[in-house]
């Protein structure tokens, strides 16, 4: 110790001379440290102290175990003996302990310094942070992976080929196509596969650069297959093609020519007779049909007779004139505008305008225009009869309306052509709050709000019902007394016989409630449409879970039995430690998913929400740093709730995450509880009566208005790639579902957020806390493994041998059952849930509880929803597992039954 301590007194007083050296490595950004000839830490700088935490003192005091992930410290230890015995520089892989708890995987090179006498004095270390370079390569491995599997699972024939045709590639379409085999393929080129007859067009596809044709292709067989291939040249000068075979379909075009040519002779004969059908027709209606041109509005055919008798003009005159010289002064520009308008909008419309006969009177036509090109296409009806019938019904319904004054369910009242008012119902008093005398010669515009009044809208109503006649609109009102109604309001203009403005009528209704009640049912149909989204993932999380995990319990367990067998091979552990991590976050993501569609299996417990906040304030404090202050208000006398307690902490840190990176310059984030009575109809969904209100805030920057109701879809995350999987709101809104609670969010931009969840009281008495006995692990079982995929099951095979049992494996349910029938009992059965044929693994495991009820059961899945219906009856171990989890599992099962 001695020994030490004056080691580190001599390299005190030694920098001071070499003070430029150390200020420049005190700086870097690089974590760096100095030992003594021994490996005692002597000094580090300032990057080493920002990430570990840890000083000189405290390497001093409590060593540099606790810096290290414990499952590799032993060959960091032996690493470091190694390169101390050789005396020279060399560099190494491991894990290192950040100060929030996080490990991240470090490059540390470490170089000896010699003293003048050549010997080694000290060692200076640096330590390289590798995560986004250990990230990169896994994904890229990945993807890869993903590539291959698609080409070789496409269900059309996949080829590459070299710059001269020969085959370099094929799947197992493309051989399944052709029937010869992957090695026979690849020995050919296109040349031998195409037709001779077809090489021409052959040399001329391969010179472009895309190409997509049919080919007929010699199969081994010696028979013809006729295939469609769309082939692109990669930048490397080699050749993509995708086949896909087209035989049957250039039969049936060959049989749809047949057909096709037999009903165009039929269809002739049709037309022919529709032909001379329609100029009987044409010939004898008293419409008037007319095709013109949209040129210059000249007729180029016309039904004549029609014509003559309904405006007296000979055919001769109609076809050489243009028909809106015909039309009415008044009507022309209107005629004008409309045709410009309506042809370019859209190719059919109608209108109505006078038109002079040719003794001087005018006729009123109503067409019907369909435009083709150039030319429209129109018939017109003489409808002067009609208008007349029109115009004096008019005339009547403005009287009948002058007589309304006592209807008391519509505000009725007049305006003047400037907008005052000139008179004024019963309704309108009781709507309004006026009374006639108060009311009556003020402008309409007092019942609009301020902000109505500054944007126009009086006079836009005004101006849009004197130009088209009528105007319709909706809004808030406001009474005599200042109170707000939602109103329906027509204002109709009223002209005189020579069309010249009078005034208008007014009709207004409150409609207040039925605007409320359609908001309430909008707001029911939006809850529809989000727990019909819920249910659709939930199908579908559900339907891919199991397979899913099933893959990551191959990966993960299959890794697990690598690292064990490879040794110290540090390169292919550090790839193991990729697979393990890239497992993990499959394992994660599918959780994350089945807890938003509420297909996750609760372990739900009755328990105090006050004494649970108050045991996770710690860690919520160390996780969102330094900068956040964290107030938990949670009193003791909350009700008890029955919530997964794991799962709650879960949300919990997912909401503490995003507050805190909602807060980049630091903030509050508070947590508050109460009890709280809702009566039905209260909330809007979710539970009412008695529940316990737990609300999450913090001080951060807000949530856009328009991102709002996404915050809790999966995988939406307006985070940096890499920041976030979007994720961790979802599990927190199918965590509170699940546990039969609502969830909401409130949040303006730059006011904070605040996420409220109504959990229901619990009914049962508090749950106790158990601790569940330590449990040694059970010695070498004979165990019966019950496992319809036989990758899992060699996973499952290699980790319960490695766990020193003995296993046999069965692949179905019946097979298990006569195994037992017939030979000796196990001492475990260990069967998945989900398996094809009659019977799954919980209908094994209740066949084995009735015929032999001490053999012990424990049961594996990916993802079953039988599984969530089993409760405590059997033991279930999630897949994927791993070692420690699997003898932990084995333990409870054979304990549970002992």
């Amino acid at each position: 110790m001695k020994a030490q301590t004056s080691e580190r007194r001599r390299w005190r007083a030694s920098s001071a001379e070499t003070l430029p050296f150390q200020q420049v490595v005190q700086h870097l950004a690089t974590p760096c440290w100095i030992s003594d000839r021994e490996g005692q830490i002597i000094w580090v700088n300032d990057a080493w102290v920002a990430y570990t935490g840890a000083d000189v003192d405290a390497i001093r005091t409590q060593g540099l175990k606790g810096l290290h992930d414990p499952a590799v410290y032993g060959d960091v230890v032996r690493k470091w003996l190694s390169v101390k015995a050789a005396g020279v520089a060399d560099e190494m892989v491991f894990p290192l302990l950040k100060r929030d708890g996080t490990l991240r995987p470090f490059r540390t090179r470490v170089t000896p310094i010699r003293g003048q006498d050549g010997q080694i004095s000290h060692w200076f270390g640096t330590n390289i942070d590798i995560f986004a370079q250990s990230e990169a390569e896994a994904q890229l491995r990945s993807s890869q992976e993903q590539l291959q599997e698609v080409f070789e699972r496409a269900g059309e024939g996949i080829f590459i080929t070299d710059a001269d045709g020969r085959l370099l590639d094929v799947n197992a379409a493309a051989c399944a196509m052709l029937q010869f085999t992957r090695e026979e393929l690849l020995a050919k080129s296109v040349w031998d596969l195409v037709d001779h007859i077809e090489h021409d067009a052959l040399t001329d596809a391969r010179r472009q650069d895309d190409s997509l044709r049919d080919w007929t292709i010699r199969r081994k067989d010696a028979s013809f297959l006729v295939v469609e291939v769309s082939s692109r040249r990669l930048s490397d000068g080699r050749r993509l093609g995708v086949a896909r075979d087209v035989s049957a379909r250039r039969l049936a075009d060959q049989e749809e020519r047949q057909a096709l040519t037999a009903m165009v002779g039929e269809q002739a004969a049709r037309a022919s007779e529709a032909e001379r059908q329609f100029r009987r027709f044409w010939d004898a209606s008293r419409d008037l049909f007319v095709i013109v041109s949209n040129i210059d509005g000249v007729p180029r055919l016309i039904n004549e007779r029609a014509w003559t008798e309904t405006l007296g003009y000979a055919p001769e005159r109609i076809l050489s004139t243009r028909l809106l010289d015909l039309v009415h002064p008044e009507d022309r520009e209107r005629t004008l505008a409309m045709r410009h308008d309506r042809l370019a909008e859209r190719p059919y419309f109608g209108f109505e305008n006078r038109y002079r006969r040719s003794d001087g009177e005018w006729v009123w036509l109503s067409w019907n225009v369909v435009r083709d090109g150039d030319l429209a296409y129109c018939n017109a009806r003489d409808i002067t009869e009609q208008r007349t019938v029109q115009e004096n019904l008019a005339r009547s319904e403005r009287q009948f309306r002058l007589l309304v004054a006592g209807v008391v369910d519509y505000a009725l009242f007049m305006l003047s052509p400037d907008g005052i008012i000139t008179n004024w119902n019963a309704g309108a008093e009781r709507i309004k709050g006026y009374a006639a005398h108060e009311i009556i010669g003020k402008h309409v515009s007092v019942f609009y709000s301020d902000a109505d009044r500054a944007a126009g809208l009086p006079a836009i109503a005004l101006g849009a019902a004197k130009e088209h006649g009528r105007y319709e609109a909706e809004g808030w009102r406001v009474r005599k007394d200042g109170t707000l109604f939602w109103a329906n309001a027509v204002l109709d203009a009223i002209r005189d016989e020579d069309g010249d403005l009078v005034g208008f009528a007014k009709i207004t209704r409150d409609i207040t409630e039925r605007r409320n009640a359609q908001l309430e049912l909008d707001r029911a149909h939006a809850h529809l449409a989000h727990a019909q989204k819920v249910e659709a993932l939930g199908q579908l999380t559900g339907g891919v879970a199991h397979d899913f995990n099933n893959l990551l319990m191959v990966m993960g367990g299959h890794a697990e039995l690598l690292r064990v067998r490879i040794g110290e091979n540090a390169r292919a552990l550090r790839s193991l430690d990729a697979i393990t991590a890239a497992c993990k976050r499959g394992q994660d993501l599918m959780r994350h998913l089945l807890a938003f569609a509420r297909r996750q299996r609760l372990k739900p417990a009755v328990v105090s929400l006050a004494e649970r906040a108050a045991g996770l304030r710690a860690l919520l404090i160390s996780s969102v740093g330094a900068s956040v202050t964290v107030v938990v208000d949670c009193p003791a006398d909350l009700w008890p709730v029955e919530i997964d307690v794991n799962e709650w902490e879960l949300a919990m840190l997912n909401m503490a995450f995003n507050a805190r990176d909602a807060m980049p310059s630091g903030g509050t984030l508070s947590i508050a509880a109460r009890n709280l009575t809702a009566p039905s109809g209260e909330l809007e969904t979710g539970p009412h009566g008695d529940v316990v209100e737990l609300t999450i805030s913090d001080t951060g920057l807000g949530i856009p208005a328009d991102i709002l109701p996404r915050v809790f879809d999966p995988f939406f995350t307006t985070k940096e790639v890499d920041k976030g999987a979007g994720l961790g709101l979802s599990q927190v809104y199918g965590f509170v579902q699940q546990s039969g609670g609502r969830m909401t969010v409130q949040s303006e931009l730059g006011h904070g957020a605040l996420m409220t969840l109504y959990l229901p009281r619990a009914t049962a008495d508090l749950t106790a806390p158990m601790q569940p006995p330590p449990l040694s692990p059970p010695s070498a079982l004979d165990i019966l493994c019950v496992e319809d995929n036989p990758d899992v099951a060699d996973v499952a095979i290699g980790l319960l041998e490695h766990l020193g049992h003995h296993v046999q494996i069965v692949n179905s349910a019946t097979a298990a059952l006569r195994m037992l029938e017939h030979g000796p009992q196990p001492d475990l059965v260990f069967s998945d849930i989900v398996m094809a044929g009659e019977m799954d693994g919980l209908a094994l495991a209740r066949q084995i509880r009735k015929r032999w009820p001490v053999l012990p059961v424990l049961l594996a899945t990916g993802y079953s929803k039988r599984a969530e219906a089993i409760g405590h009856e059997f033991p279930i171990l999630g897949k994927p597992y791993q070692i420690a989890e699997l003898t932990g599992a084995l333990s409870a099962a054979i304990a549970a039954k002992h």
